[in-house]
C-alpha cells in the first residue's frame, strides 16, 4: 500500500493518526487502511491493471456503503503502475455470451452507478490519487471524487467509441460536462485521444499535478486542514456543493446508462455474431 497519510510519529503535533485504530482489511480486489479519521481504499489487482469487474464493484460497495461518520477523509488510490485500465472486457464479453440481451451488463451498470454516486455523496471528503493510466471506468471513479491529484505522468482516456460502446458508465458523462464543459468533452470523447496530466489540470479533471513521488504529500496537504475543520460544517458544505452542481445539470439522463450500455452492446454483439 502507498505511504500512509499523516505521520506515524506520536510526537508529531499535527498527527491525527490513532495507533489503536489500525482497521486494515484485504478484500478480493481492494485493500483498505484506516488511520484515525482517514480511510484509504486501494484498488489492488495491479497484475490486471486494476480493471473494474463485478468483484471490484461489490467490494467498493461494501466499503462505501458503510458510511462511518468518524471517517472524515476517504482516499481512493491504486496499487501498481496504473490507477485503473477500465472495465473488464473479458467479463463484459462473458455477460453477452451468457445473455445476448445484455441483462448482465444492466446489472453491472447499476452497480457502477451506485459506486460512483457513493463516492460523490459520501459524507467524507473523497480524494482520488491517480498515477499512470486512468481509462474508462477508472476515469469515472476518479472523477466521482471531490478532490483529484495526479502524477505528472498520468493520462486519462475514454475509449468506449473505439470499442463500439457509448460513454455510459457510472454517470460519467454529466459529471464530465459539469466539471469540464461540453465543448471540451465532445472533443476528447469523440476522438478518443488521451489527456495528459497537464491537459487534465487545465480542464479541471485534476485539481493538482505533482511528480509521482510527491502524490502522498499532496494528498496529505489536503487532508490535514480538512481534518481540522468542523465535521458538521464540512459535511453540510459538501452536500451544498453537490446540490448546486447537480442543479446545473438540468436533466441528468445518466440513470439510463445501464440500459444504454446494454442495448448498444447487445446490438453490436448481434451484428458480430455469425448467422
Amino acid at each position: 500500500m502507498n505511504t500512509p497519510l499523516l505521520s506515524d510519529d506520536p510526537h508529531d503535533p499535527d498527527d491525527l493518526h490513532d495507533p489503536d485504530d489500525p482497521d486494515d482489511r484485504i478484500l478480493k480486489t481492494l485493500r483498505t487502511r484506516r488511520r484515525g479519521p482517514v480511510l484509504t481504499v486501494e484498488l489492488n489487482v495491479p497484475e490486471r491493471g486494476n480493471v473494474v469487474d463485478e468483484a471490484m464493484l461489490d467490494d467498493l460497495l461494501s466499503v462505501l456503503d458503510d458510511q462511518d461518520p468518524s471517517v472524515r477523509v476517504l482516499v481512493l488510490t491504486a496499487a501498481g503502475q496504473d490507477f485503473c485500465l477500465g472495465g473488464d472486457r473479458e467479463e463484459f464479453a462473458g455477460h453477452l455470451a451468457q445473455d445476448p440481451t445484455g441483462n448482465g451488463i444492466r446489472v453491472s451498470g447499476v452497480k457502477a452507478r451506485r459506486v460512483c454516486d457513493a463516492l460523490t455523496s459520501h459524507p467524507a471528503v473523497t480524494i482520488a490519487r491517480v498515477q499512470g493510466r486512468a481509462v474508462g471506468a477508472g476515469f469515472a471513479l476518479a472523477l466521482a471524487c471531490d478532490l483529484r491529484v495526479g502524477a505528472d505522468t498520468a493520462t486519462f482516456r475514454l475509449p468506449e467509441l473505439a470499442l463500439g460502446l457509448p460513454t455510459a458508465w457510472g454517470g460519467l458523462l454529466p459529471r464530465l460536462i459539469s466539471e469540464v464543459g461540453a465543448a471540451s468533452v465532445r472533443e476528447f470523447i469523440l476522438t478518443g485521444r488521451p489527456l495528459t496530466a497537464q491537459e487534465a489540470l487545465g480542464l479541471s479533471v485534476l485539481q493538482r499535478v505533482v511528480p509521482e513521488d510527491a502524490l502522498d504529500a499532496a494528498v496529505d496537504k489536503w487532508a490535514r486542514p480538512l481534518l481540522r475543520r468542523s465535521p458538521p460544517a464540512v459535511r453540510v458544505t459538501k452536500t451544498l456543493l453537490n446540490s448546486l452542481t447537480a442543479s446545473t445539470r438540468l436533466a441528468d439522463a445518466s440513470v439510463l446508462d445501464p440500459e444504454l450500455m446494454a442495448a448498444v452492446a447487445s446490438e453490436v454483439h448481434h451484428m458480430r455474431t455469425p448467422r
